[in-house]
């Protein structure tokens, strides 16, 4: 297993001082309820053109500066009942390690856990507590290559906001005169009402070392027979790439979990939903509810049965926030994420977790050098299914994670194979 070096640690501090007006940054209801976890991704970047190779760290350390000017609670420190950052410029931790080994010993590893090396020891999913908002490490390879991964807090950003600022971060470091227009101004949406009970928070888990990560790509042109194959046998219209995508590995869940019980057992597969709009786009912190769907018959797991049951459920979930006021969505997110809690406690469902981070630009995150020839996060909860951007085209990336014994019998499922190929970059 590849090993890393600490060559430096310092606080990469903003190049403009947060104005007194700003040093307090009010979290939002839907803030202070999310996971108050690191989110850890990782771009990695095979060849580096000679004319960039000297300098990397300085261009990601001075771009870094100027975007967290525009992005100056992720340079605070969060209270400790998640209701405020004080923006004190303490700044972020950046890392400078060594990894001793090329990059292709990492990218090609058919398990996703060989990506935690470019990540900061024990940070990916842990507190974010009583630690930096962001942390940045530039890993470097033996074979000139590199990997920039960034772990925000989930307290501060969701995932709309993270691309929003790591497109902007890249944007910045390849012109210095790029300027951000990020709005921290969620609490206006959700504001935290003050009988709120403090300990009330969406449900969720520490990742066990029990636990594996593969990815899977799904090709545009099998995104395009699934989604035949859907509307040829049903009265589903325009299945999007992600509903026949999920419906098919929850479809691949459920015949894994039959083969290991010897019985059908009902399932909660949940989706989340981006409120932007009716929040604007550039409004940063967390704006997501939850779409739950559940199975109780094994003909209702049927890829055309489950994708309309899907679309059924997002919406009558769009039906019922649209004459929502924005200030009680996080009380509506919340009651949805217990009623899913009090789904897995009673362990009557398998539970499936479904997020998205497709059409965000951070497939093509440039700095400078080009694009990354894989995106990826660190290994998270069992049964936990991420979709990303492949690198080229309009397919899909699905990282998909398992306990060890089930991702055994569900990486030789035929019908996942039919459909979708483990992802293996070569750095040639």
């Amino acid at each position: 297993m590849a090993s890393s070096t600490i060559i430096s640690r310092k606080m990469i501090k903003l190049l403009s001082p947060t104005p007194p007006s700003l040093r307090c940054h009010k979290l939002s209801f839907m803030d202070h309820i999310n996971f108050h976890l690191h989110s850890p991704y990782a771009f990695f970047y095979p060849k580096i053109p000679q004319n960039y190779s000297s300098k990397i760290s300085q261009i990601l350390e001075n771009s870094l500066s100027k975007v967290l000017s525009f992005y100056y609670p992720l340079a605070g420190k969060i209270n400790n009942n998640y209701t405020y950052v004080d923006c004190n410029d303490t700044g972020v931790e950046y890392l400078n390690v060594r990894i001793d080994c090329p990059m292709s010993q990492i990218i090609d590893d058919p398990y996703n856990d060989a990506v935690g090396v470019v990540f900061p020891q024990d940070l990916p999913w842990s507190s974010s507590w009583n630690r930096s908002p962001l942390v940045v490490q530039l890993s470097h390879f033996d074979c000139g290559g590199i990997a920039v991964s960034a772990c925000t807090s989930h307290t501060i950003f969701d995932g709309h906001s993270l691309s929003k600022f790591i497109n902007d971060w890249a944007s910045t470091a390849r012109n210095m005169d790029f300027k951000p227009s990020p709005q921290f101004n969620a609490s206006t949406f959700f504001p935290l009402p003050s009988e709120t009970n403090l300990s009330s928070t969406l449900p969720t888990a520490h990742p066990s070392k029990r636990h594996v990560s593969r990815m899977y790509n799904f090709s545009s042109s099998n995104l395009t027979r699934l989604k035949d194959m859907v509307t040829k046998e049903s009265h589903v219209k325009n299945p999007t790439r992600i509903e026949v995508a999920s419906a098919l590995v929850h479809k691949c869940g459920v015949t894994m979990s039959m083969e290991k019980s010897g019985m059908f057992k009902p399932t909660l597969m949940t989706h989340a939903m981006n409120l932007r709009p009716p929040i604007p786009l550039n409004t940063m912190g967390n704006a997501v509810c939850i779409i739950l769907t559940a199975t109780v018959t094994e003909d209702e797991v049927k890829l055309p049965n489950f994708v309309a049951k899907l679309q059924k459920d997002k919406q009558q979930l769009r039906d019922k926030l649209k004459d929502m006021k924005t200030d009680m969505m996080p009380l509506y997110t919340l009651e949805l994420g217990k009623n899913a809690m009090n789904i897995i406690e009673k362990d009557t469902h398998d539970v499936y977790v479904c997020s998205g981070m497709t059409n965000t630009g951070l497939h093509k995150i440039d700095f400078g050098w080009g694009e990354p020839v894989r995106v990826t996060l660190a290994t998270s909860n069992k049964n936990n299914f991420i979709f990303m951007d492949e690198q080229s085209g309009d397919g899909l990336n699905v990282l998909i994670t398992l306990t060890k014994d089930y991702m055994l019998k569900f990486q030789s499922n035929k019908e996942l194979l039919e459909f979708a190929s483990p992802v293996v970059e070569s750095t040639k």
